[in-house]
């Protein structure tokens, strides 16, 4: 099905006054609209393997994972657990596991495949943050079990364009161009994803806004149709373009787009998206390497991860992946972005007539320790207050408070801008080769 419909941007710069009372380019251009496809269902040209696939470390502990204690993942799943809702990640693909059964064959931008297939174990990782089914021999699930996943390989840091004479924007050090990010979203909705996962992002400078006019044009088309679209914030890497932090904060929204110095796309389309950073699972405080933004809408955990992943010995729980480098444990905004897709799932399930903008208010305002920060948004998301409604109470309380700082820095992060760009750009997946230091 070829869709038409959606927003890209004409060249504006937006000026805002500084502290010094002289006018400020910020990186915010003029939306307007138009057409978007999800085909081909293919890649832009030939491409080819170039590195050996990843290989997942088991698991030290087969015990809840940190992050799932410091939302109280269990007492949500009293409330709901994702039941009829479909979940589309758009990553790396999602590879067979006994654990992941409600898996849809979505396509795939890569290869030949259909998308059922997995060589970074990246996106096998985040579909089962967001859907894993329990298990009798530990206590590890996903946020939404009895959620469905569309499974769309967009993306892999073991591929690369046989020959191109394109001047491509590509994810990494591999092959995903942001023309079939923007194929994958319209591809997503057409198949009835209700909630869509991207857990990559391009970084530019803030001087050279990014070529994803075809990008916002293909989230707000989603948006037209009701979907919960959440990204990943992105994590810095000395490797990529995702290299410099951005502020802490700002005095207002004006300023912090001001201050911008790396642009993240997809993240920066808030409110197209809901835009999703890390903190550490041990005690919601922010994490070092997730990237600060005036886009960030709220926070999950991004460390201490357990996941689901294929390897030589069968689908089994894992707890980093081996580099080149050496083992590396499973850290990042890709897996804070899933732990919010699956909570979205929940929701939509609980209160299946709430629009996708309902349910985004409700994941942000119900979030603790923010206050428009640029780190953390809103806050740690908190899916047992996002389950409640004021006139369906929770049968019971939170079992486990959500283990914050009281004094927190209250600062304005802008979430409602909505940003497209036009320029050069350098993609990046939070999980490819270059980047499994912390993914």
């Amino acid at each position: 099905m070829i869709v038409r419909a959606a927003a890209v941007v004409a060249a504006a710069a937006v000026t805002a006054a500084s502290s010094c009372g002289a006018a400020v380019a910020l990186p915010r251009p003029v939306v307007v609209r138009v057409p978007v496809s999800a085909a081909p269902i293919a890649p832009l040209e030939e491409t080819e393997q170039r590195a050996n696939c990843a290989v997942g470390v088991d698991a030290v502990s087969r015990e809840e994972p940190l992050g799932h204690r410091l939302l109280d993942v269990r007492a949500a799943h009293r409330l709901s657990r994702g039941a009829g809702v479909r979940v589309a990640v758009i990553d790396t693909g999602v590879a067979p596991h006994a654990r992941l059964p409600r898996v849809v064959a979505g396509g795939d931008y890569v290869g030949t495949g259909d998308g059922l297939s997995d060589c970074d174990a990246h996106g096998t990782l985040v579909a089962g943050v967001i859907a894993g089914q329990p298990s009798a021999d530990d206590d590890v699930v996903g946020v939404a079990p009895e959620s469905t996943i569309i499974s769309i390989r967009q993306s892999s840091g073991a591929y690369g364009a046989k020959r191109s004479d394109r001047d491509a924007t590509v994810v990494g050090a591999g092959y995903g161009p942001i023309a079939t990010l923007a194929r994958a979203v319209v591809r997503a909705v057409d198949l009835g994803a209700r909630v869509i996962n991207i857990s990559e992002v391009a970084c530019t400078d803030a001087a050279r806004p990014p070529d994803d006019g075809v990008l916002g044009s293909a989230l707000a088309f989603a948006r037209d149709r009701d979907v919960v679209v959440v990204a990943a914030a992105g994590n810095l890497t000395e490797t990529t373009a995702c290299r410099e932090q951005n502020p802490s904060g700002a005095a207002s929204t004006d300023r912090g787009w001001a201050q911008v110095r790396t642009l993240v796309t997809p993240a920066r389309f808030a409110p197209l998206v809901l835009t999703v950073g890390a903190v550490k699972a041990i005690d919601g405080t922010p994490a070092d390497f997730s990237l600060r933004g005036p886009w960030v809408g709220v926070a999950a955990p991004g460390t201490d991860v357990v996941g689901l992943a294929p390897g030589p010995r069968g689908p089994r729980l894992v707890g980093g992946l081996n580099t080149v480098e050496g083992t590396a444990p499973l850290a990042g905004t890709s897996y804070a972005a899933p732990y919010v897709s699956g909570l979205a799932a929940l929701i939509r399930s609980r209160y299946p007539q709430l629009t996708a903008t309902q349910v985004i208010d409700r994941i942000v305002t119900t979030a603790h320790g923010g206050g428009h920060d640029s780190a953390v948004g809103s806050g740690v998301v908190d899916p047992v207050a996002a389950l409640t409604d004021d006139d369906d109470p929770s049968p019971e309380p939170i079992s486990r408070p959500l283990a914050l700082p009281e004094d927190r820095p209250q600062t304005d992060s802008g979430t409602g801008a909505i940003v497209v760009g036009l320029g050069a750009a350098a993609v990046v997946l939070a999980g490819v080769a270059l980047q499994r230091r912390r993914d």
